[in-house]
């Protein structure tokens, strides 16, 4: 039986009657909690990324699947690494039960159908070179838990992001990051600091991976998708920072060769 601290009851009592100051006080004292509830699965978080980069560096793709809240933070991950990192859209991918409808209205029951994620899967012709990261604060959500059985049996590598111990997604997959965040402020609403936490995961694993296929330089994004002015103006500072040009220099460059990586190593090779 797991044990559900994702739902246990709260620290506080009688927040309906707290002030706004005491609310948000005591909601800020929990948030400062997440971080470090993370830095204990540190040493997991480093295992699976190293063995999702093994796979994506031979051209594997990522895929994070849920359910709610845990399914919608995959989905937004998956969604800004194109535009952050100048990937295909298809390199990094999120699924969630209902599917796309249900990032902003939820599907009554989706979640407990243990044979949609796998089919939702197989929508994007998924292999053996790819992974699954299962996100779910209650590690219970049987459209995850059915996803990641059917991928582990066709040699997929999986792993989970839950919320509670020894729950059973986390048994299921290869690589388990379980961070005990505890109670919420309020009884069972993981959308707070589950949900915090799911996401910081996701920004370390998305990061760290795209920093090591080689999608930023130093420390900037110089595979960015320039899809607005204020993108445009942040490559034209990177170029000019590295290149030591006017802005005026930089931003030809830039419009030039479409990215920041291209407009330096072209000025470069024309030197």
């Amino acid at each position: 039986m797991t044990n559900r601290i994702t739902e246990s009851s709260s620290n506080y009592n009688d927040i309906d009657k707290m002030s706004t100051i005491d609310l948000i006080t005591n909601i800020n004292n929990e948030d400062k909690t997440v971080a470090e509830a993370i830095k204990n699965i540190l040493p997991e978080i480093e295992s699976f990324i190293d063995g999702c980069y093994s796979r994506m560096k031979n051209g594997g793709r990522l895929f994070y699947i849920g359910a709610g809240t845990s399914g919608r933070l995959g989905i937004v991950d998956a969604s800004e690494c194109p535009p952050t990192f100048g990937v295909d859209h298809g390199v990094v991918v999120g699924l969630m039960a209902g599917g796309d409808s249900a990032m902003r209205n939820a599907v009554e029951f989706a979640e407990d159908d243990t044979e949609q994620g796998w089919k939702d899967l197989q929508q994007h012709n998924i292999s053996n070179n790819d992974t699954v990261i299962g996100i779910a604060a209650s590690g219970t959500t049987p459209y995850v838990i059915g996803a990641l059985i059917t991928a582990n049996e066709n040699g997929i590598l999986t792993g989970s992001i839950t919320c509670n111990p020894g729950n059973p997604i986390a048994d299921i997959a290869q690589f388990e990051m379980t961070t005990v965040v505890g109670p919420e402020f309020v009884t069972g609403s993981t959308r707070m600091k589950s949900g915090t936490a799911q996401k910081l995961i996701l920004n370390m694993i998305s990061t760290s991976l795209m920093i090591k296929l080689g999608h930023v330089k130093g420390n900037r994004m110089v595979d960015m998708q320039l899809s607005n002015d204020k993108l445009v103006d942040r490559g034209t500072k990177m170029i000019l920072d590295t290149l030591d040009i006017s802005y005026n220099e930089a931003k030809n460059l830039l419009l030039k060769y479409g990215s920041v990586r291209k407009a330096i190593d072209g000025h470069d090779v024309s030197k």
